[in-house]
């Protein structure tokens, strides 16, 4: 089994300090039921960082990429609402990237997730896309994880400038691939990963971080 989508939009980033009680109630109360409310949108997820790294982390997973092309929702990003107007300059360090969902294996949502963010060795990108599908199948059914997935970002939609875009602190970052793992045991779920990728194709540059789950909503 695995995601019920081909598409996922999934961003790391910091808030401005004594502003993340307002970060969290708006993305919560509003933000979440904005984009689910958006045709092709199937799931929003909230996480905070476990130790060092971007302090929050967003997942939306949608039917296809085409929903972020569509006009529904280039008008959402084009007239934020006066709350959301409000809150975006106070995000910091975006990373948002526009992914497909190359694959993905297990059932339900972990408490915990790890990211892992890395570009493929030139040549090699076959072989690490061939690795990784079938590592996700073996990391479901571990024990303390429940799930993995394997993102490619979609360059040229993740860095189409809107309204929103404007609205924050410097250009936005876009990630290249993304590995994620998803889990109920923490340290299950923490296990550095760099090792296996790097011996499938994946270029020396990793990164890693951890998070837990704050909200999630359909």
């Amino acid at each position: 089994m695995g995601w019920a989508a081909s598409g996922a939009l999934i961003a790391w980033h910091d808030v401005e300090a004594g502003r993340e009680a307002e970060y969290l109630d708006w993305h919560s109360h509003e933000h979440m039921k904005e984009r689910l409310a958006i045709p092709g949108f199937l799931q929003s997820r909230r996480y905070s960082v476990v130790g060092s790294g971007p302090q929050f982390l967003v997942l939306y997973t949608v039917i296809n990429l085409d929903v972020f092309t569509s006009q529904i929702y280039l008008e959402r990003l084009n007239h934020p609402s006066d709350w959301t107007q409000q809150v975006m300059p106070a995000l910091r360090n975006m990373n948002r990237s526009l992914c497909r969902v190359e694959a993905s294996s297990g059932l339900g949502a972990g408490r915990c997730l790890q990211t892992v963010r890395f570009s493929p060795e030139l040549g090699r990108e076959a072989h690490l896309r061939g690795a990784l599908t079938s590592e996700a199948q073996s990391l479901a059914h571990q024990r303390g994880l429940c799930a993995a997935h394997l993102l490619i970002a979609d360059q040229d939609r993740s860095r189409v400038p809107t309204r929103e875009t404007a609205l924050r602190a410097g250009p936005d970052a876009v990630a290249d691939w993304v590995w994620v793992v998803e889990g109920y045991d923490e340290a299950a779920v923490a296990q550095d990963r760099s090792g296996l990728l790097r011996q499938s194709g994946a270029g020396p540059n990793i990164t890693s971080d951890l998070y837990t789950i704050d909200h999630i909503s359909f």
